[in-house]
C-alpha cells in the first residue's frame, strides 16, 4: 500500500549502513597498520599489515556503495517497480462539545408542508470514450483490467526521467506545452492507450494508438497548439486503457491568451499592360452552294428534214399590141 515510502526508507537505511560501516573500518585499518609495525615476529606482522590494508580498501568500497546508493539505486528499482500513488493520511474530526440546551414548553407542531418537487442527487457517470474516437482504434489487443495510472501530475516541461518540472494546478498565459505525466504497471503491449483533454466539458484534443511503453513506468500524454487555443478555463484530461477508464486530471488555465498574428494576405501590383490594338475583324466568306446538277433532257427523235419545193409563181406573159398605122 505504501510501497513508494517503503522502497525510499530502505534505499536511505542501505545508505547509512555502508557509511557507517565505512567509518568503522577506516581507522580500524589504520589501528592495524600501525600497531604491525611494533611486532618483532614477521609473520604475525605481514598478517596484521594484511588485515589492516584489507579494512581499509573495504571502507573505501563502502564509501562508494553508499554514494552508489544514494544516487542512483531509487531511480533503478522505480524502473522496474512503478511507485504507486501515496495515501494521504484522513485528519480525524475532534467533536465539539454542543451547549445543552434547557428544555422549553414543546409548541403544538404544525402542519409540514411537503415541497412538489425534490432534488436528488444525480449519481456521477464513469467517463466513456467517445464513439468518433472509438472509431478510430486500431489495435485488436485486448487490455487488462488490473492495469492501474498513477495520478496525473501536469507541468510545463519534463527532465530527462521523464519527471515533471514544477508541477501546478495552475497555469497562467502565455501557454506553449503542457505535458500530463503519470505512472503506470501492468498494461498490456500494443493495446488501445487514448489520453482526451477537455475544457469546460468540450473536447478540444485527443491522442489514440497502440501502447508501445511496456508493462510498467512512467509515461505521458501532452498538447502543444498554437498559444491563441488555450483559453482560460477548467480542463480535465482522462486516460483509458482500451475502453476502460483508468483516470483523470483537472488543472485550469486563467489570463487571456495571446492575439494571433495576422498572415499576410498578398496584393496583386497592377502593371503598365499596354491596351490591345484594334483589329480587323474577318468577315467570313460565304461559301458557295454546290450547283445543282442538271437534269438531262430527253433527246428528240429524228424528224423528217423537210425538202424545199419550188413554187411556180405565175409569170403573165406579156402581149404585144399592134396598133394600126395611117
Amino acid at each position: 500500500m505504501f510501497r513508494n515510502l517503503e522502497i525510499h526508507s530502505t534505499v536511505q537505511m542501505a545508505f547509512y549502513i555502508a557509511l557507517i560501516l565505512a567509518v568503522i573500518l577506516l581507522p580500524s585499518g589504520i589501528s592495524q597498520i600501525a600497531s604491525a609495525r611494533k611486532l618483532p615476529y614477521y609473520k604475525k606482522r605481514h598478517d596484521r599489515i594484511l588485515t589492516g590494508w584489507r579494512m581499509l580498501l573495504t571502507s573505501i568500497v563502502l564509501v562508494v556503495i553508499a554514494l552508489g546508493i544514494n544516487n542512483y539505486a531509487e531511480p533503478v528499482i522505480y524502473t522496474y517497480f512503478a511507485p504507486s500513488p501515496t495515501r494521504k493520511v484522513t485528519p480525524t474530526m475532534t467533536l465539539t462539545p454542543t451547549i445543552t440546551l434547557t428544555p422549553t414548553i414543546t409548541e403544538t407542531p404544525t402542519i409540514t408542508l411537503t415541497p412538489l418537487f425534490s432534488n436528488t442527487p444525480t449519481i456521477t457517470p464513469i467517463p466513456v470514450v467517445p464513439a468518433v474516437i472509438e472509431a478510430r482504434f486500431e489495435s485488436a489487443v485486448t487490455p487488462d483490467p488490473a492495469a492501474v495510472f498513477s495520478p496525473i501530475q501536469f507541468a510545463r516541461n519534463l527532465d530527462i526521467n521523464y519527471q515533471p518540472t514544477n508541477p501546478q494546478n495552475t497555469f497562467t498565459n502565455p501557454i506553449k506545452h503542457l505535458y500530463g505525466v503519470f505512472s503506470y504497471d501492468g498494461v498490456s503491449d500494443r493495446s488501445q492507450w487514448t489520453a482526451i483533454w477537455y475544457r469546460d466539458g468540450e473536447l478540444v484534443f485527443f491522442e489514440s494508438k497502440p501502447w508501445d511503453g511496456g508493462s510498467g513506468g512512467y509515461g505521458y500524454t501532452d498538447w502543444g497548439p498554437d498559444p491563441a487555443l488555450w483559453l482560460p478555463g477548467e480542463y480535465e484530461v482522462q486516460i483509458f486503457n482500451g475502453l476502460f477508464f483508468k483516470v483523470s486530471g483537472r488543472f485550469s488555465v486563467t489570463g487571456a491568451p495571446p492575439t494571433p498574428k495576422p498572415t499576410a494576405t498578398p496584393s496583386f501590383t497592377p502593371s503598365n499592360t499596354p491596351l490591345p490594338t484594334s483589329t480587323r475583324t474577318i468577315v467570313p466568306t460565304k461559301t458557295p452552294r454546290p450547283t445543282s446538277t442538271p437534269i438531262p433532257t430527253r433527246t428528240p427523235t429524228n424528224t423528217r428534214t423537210p425538202t424545199l419545193t419550188q413554187t411556180p409563181t405565175n409569170t403573165r406573159t406579156p402581149t404585144i399590141t399592134l396598133t394600126p398605122t395611117l
